[in-house]
């Protein structure tokens, strides 16, 4: 397990270090310039004097493979920057506003994993039953329904016609709509993947060798087929991670929660570099680390595959 845990975290960092160049040089090649966004920005004069002391700030005026090369070095060291449109360190403004991403995305996939498990049970159960309907529809609505849309309607019936909730109120309400919208996206696949593996356990010479022995049918799938099917599950919620990301930055617009995603949409217009530099990295560590995570998981559910 130690060679395994060894073996994934080289390989996170070479995709960090992968991900970081290439976000780098799309980054520094984006049209606008940032300083003359600032300067419009804070109505100062356009001078050469003050746009070159701008530039030579930031580090604008040195070439990009250098540029890379001090950025990266002082981000392993902790300074992340500075941003161009608040002047504020940009590792300040990520800690402030990533724990409320992170308990979004988690709490939704964790919920989301929680409740595919007995839906997708009783969906294998018995096919074509009520259970099994309902996931399948789950599956497909939240397909087609945007989770933004969704969560207009719900403000709209629970806090506007119900008044159940205060949406933009900042309390704990204005974190459970997003939570669930993104546990809700995520059940129905997760439960058809889980339901997906469980039916083709019942195929198998084994499960028929489980009820001859005289275990009932959910007895049968329970003891012997939930280890495969738990493995699916795990595979699928690597997927719905990154599902997570984008809406959770939906949400957090939608609900007005001041997260990481509503900073970076607040930044690209200005062209902030350092923050989207640091938005980039943040969301690949969350991929990466996630991914890291689910596959020692799913090596301890299935020892050979190690």
């Amino acid at each position: 397990m130690l060679a395994t845990a060894t073996r994934i975290g080289l390989r996170s960092v070479a995709s960090m270090l992968a991900i970081s160049a290439l976000a780098f040089a799309i980054i520094a090649s984006m049209p606008s310039d940032p300083v003359d966004i600032a300067l419009r920005a804070w109505n100062l004069p356009a001078t050469d004097e003050t746009v070159a002391a701008m530039r030579s700030q930031w580090g604008l005026d040195q070439p990009v493979p250098a540029r890379y090369g001090l950025w990266l070095s002082q981000f392993v060291a902790g300074d992340w920057g500075r941003s161009f449109r608040t002047g504020e360190p940009v590792i300040a403004e990520f800690f402030h506003r990533l724990p409320l991403s992170l308990a979004i995305g988690i709490s939704g996939l964790a919920l989301a994993a929680l409740l595919a498990v007995p839906l997708g049970f009783a969906a294998a159960l018995k096919p074509n039953g009520m259970a099994d309907k309902a996931s399948r529809l789950l599956s497909i609505g939240v397909q087609a329904v945007p989770s933004f849309w969704l969560g207009l309607l719900l403000i709209w019936l629970l806090g506007v016609q119900a008044r159940l909730i205060r949406p933009f109120s900042g309390d704990a309400s204005s974190w459970l709509l997003p939570i669930f919208l993104v546990a809700l996206h995520a059940l129905g696949t997760l439960s058809r993947v889980y339901r997906r593996d469980l039916v083709e356990f019942t195929y198998k010479p084994h499960f028929r060798t489980a009820l001859a022995k005289g275990l009932s049918r959910r007895q049968a799938l329970w003891r012997h087929g939930h280890r495969g099917a738990a493995y699916a599950l795990l595979s699928a919620i690597r997927s719905e991670a990154g599902w997570a990301i984008g809406s959770t930055a939906a949400l957090e617009i939608l609900f007005g929660l001041p997260g990481i995603s509503q900073f970076l949409v607040q930044s690209i217009a200005a062209r902030d570099h350092m923050v989207l530099q640091a938005y980039v990295m943040v969301i690949a560590c969350w991929m990466l680390l996630m991914n890291a995570c689910l596959e020692l998981a799913m090596r301890r559910l299935d020892p050979i595959s190690a």
